[in-house]
């Protein structure tokens, strides 16, 4: 199976259009606008796919994000993030418009339901946000790269898709990708990936 973007090439930067922070945006924002993404060579028996944008590259030490003023070295230990989780996507859709899912940042999260014709799940925006008066919600779909301006690491966006030989994997309302990887475990058929990277260091 493959997996390609229009918006990006593999491996390469992701223009900021597709971003949520961005260095000249209006008040730090890109456009936040979900990347075009085809993929082709679905095995047999294909019933249904699920989609995940991770960013393999998180800072572990929240203190460390926080502090602006101190850059985060490329050495420090680095987690996951997950931008964008959808799944149940049925087995005849091969492609997902840019703009499609998301166009634009909605303050306190999209809300619940489907876009690319798969059922949005939860991304980590919504423990990021958690707390804050203004933006603390429940962040459905997709939300892009906004790295630390102040990180050293130009971070990578892996987006992958999994050929499931069910038509759902049956998940509730709120579910997260950890939660779609657990349900799809013997049900994966095939797999594709491709990554963009992304920073808000000058230059």
């Amino acid at each position: 199976m493959r997996i390609h973007s229009d918006s990006f090439q593999h491996r390469q930067p992701i223009p900021a259009e597709f971003a949520l922070g961005a260095r000249d945006g209006k008040d730090g924002f890109g456009g936040n606008r979900n990347p075009h993404l085809a993929w082709d060579d679905a095995p047999a028996g294909t019933r249904s796919f699920v989609l995940l944008c991770i960013d393999t590259d998180a800072p572990t030490d929240g203190a460390l994000v926080a502090d602006a003023a101190t850059p985060i070295p490329v050495a420090h230990p680095r987690g996951d993030f997950v931008h964008w989780a959808v799944a149940d996507i049925p087995a005849d859709v091969r492609e997902m418009a840019a703009g499609s899912c998301s166009d634009g940042f909605t303050a306190k999260g999209k809300p619940a339901g489907r876009a690319g014709g798969g059922v949005r799940g939860l991304n980590d925006y919504t423990g990021w946000f958690a707390g804050d008066a203004a933006m603390g919600g429940r962040y459905f779909g997709y939300d892009g790269p906004y790295p630390p301006a102040h990180d050293l690491r130009t971070h990578r966006y892996f987006f992958r898709v999994f050929a499931l030989d069910v038509p759902s994997l049956g998940l509730a309302d709120g579910f997260t990708a950890g939660d779609a990887l657990r349900a799809m475990q013997g049900h994966v058929l095939a797999e594709a990936a491709l990554y963009g990277t992304y920073s808000l260091q000058p230059g």
